[in-house]
């Protein structure tokens, strides 16, 4: 029983480090403003029992760190919320084929967004030799659909629209043709 404990705290350990890690990497690639060098989650021991934690996201500049509940702007919440679940989609998932985003740009602003982009290109590329991976997208932001599309990662998109008899519909389009 102690065994198993001292090994599941140990692989707790060495996850919580690798997906900091990969968060550290996104944040420092993608976040535009001075005022955050980095985010990270901690795990704190609950009080609770054995193996029970709570989890916090801290901010980080310089060498003081505070937690970003109540600290930070809308944007800067949903960057970190992209990045974290990214950073656990790469820790976990890996080999899995569906990475999916619904509404990924909602409150960044333009910087942020363009570099969002670019960090979700790099992870496409990454993964561009793995057979079935597949990004879904669910945007209004044609902004960021054409920016993706400039990265070479993608040559069409589907827009959903209603027909004239009020049933959703499909049409295919090619992202070189969007203005």
């Amino acid at each position: 029983h102690q065994a198993l404990d001292k090994a599941l705290m140990k692989y707790h350990a060495l996850k919580m480090n690798e997906i900091n890690k990969i968060i550290k990497e996104l944040w420092q690639s993608t976040y535009r403003g001075s005022d955050i060098d980095t985010i990270a989650i901690r795990a704190d021991d609950s009080g609770q029992g054995v193996r029970s934690y709570n989890y916090r996201v801290v901010m980080a500049k310089g060498d003081a760190e505070l937690e970003m509940r109540g600290r930070c702007s809308a944007g800067q919440k949903v960057l970190a919320s992209l990045i974290i679940r990214l950073a656990l989609a790469e820790t976990f998932c890996l080999n899995c084929g569906i990475l999916a985003l619904d509404e990924p740009t909602t409150n960044l602003d333009k910087d942020n967004m363009e570099s969002f982009a670019q960090a979700l290109g790099a992870i496409i590329a990454s993964r561009r030799r793995q057979s079935n991976f597949q990004l879904i997208v669910i945007t209004h932001d044609e902004e960021f659909v054409r920016l993706l599309g400039n990265r070479e990662h993608a040559d069409y998109y589907w827009r959903v629209f209603k027909d004239t008899n009020g049933h959703s519909r499909l049409e295919r389009h090619s992202i070189s043709m969007m203005s």
